[in-house]
């Protein structure tokens, strides 16, 4: 993901207004690779910020999206989640038990709809999506 100050640059260009509410949420994506939820963005903003709403925070992560700068992921965890990492094709694992998310990069071109079986989709894209338990929370049973 860009730096806090190349997305403040990003959506200048944009014609979008930088507000401190927007630049304090850039900078609890910086390095964040574990796949957030809004909350949990929304836990770190208000550790700086107690007065921004958790609307906010979802604004900003949702203009962040469609700027493609971050993408939505609904992973079966109960909360959309939000990859910063937009730039590199992968796939995911996920925690059974706790939801922690991990990138996989592997090689799945393989993996398509066989033919006539479509239902009347165009399918763009597949994403393969592995389930188990972490090392965290095996240890922990």
């Amino acid at each position: 993901m860009r730096s806090p100050a190349e997305l403040t640059d990003l959506f200048r260009a944009q014609g979008r207004k930088i507000t401190p509410q927007r630049e304090a949420v850039f900078r609890a994506l910086m390095g964040n690779d574990l796949h957030p939820t809004a909350e949990s963005v929304h836990a770190v903003v208000t550790a700086e910020m107690p007065n921004v709403s958790l609307r906010t925070v979802y604004q900003v992560l949702h203009d962040l999206e469609s700027l493609g700068e971050l993408a939505v992921l609904d992973l079966g965890t109960g909360a959309a989640r939000f990859d910063p990492n937009v730039d590199v094709a992968h796939h995911h694992l996920v925690c059974t038990r706790c939801g922690k998310v991990r990138d996989l990069f592997a090689d799945f071109h393989s993996v398509r709809v066989p033919a006539g079986a479509e239902q009347g989709f165009t399918v763009d894209t597949a994403e393969v999506v592995f389930r188990g338990v972490c090392d965290g929370c095996r240890t922990t049973s």
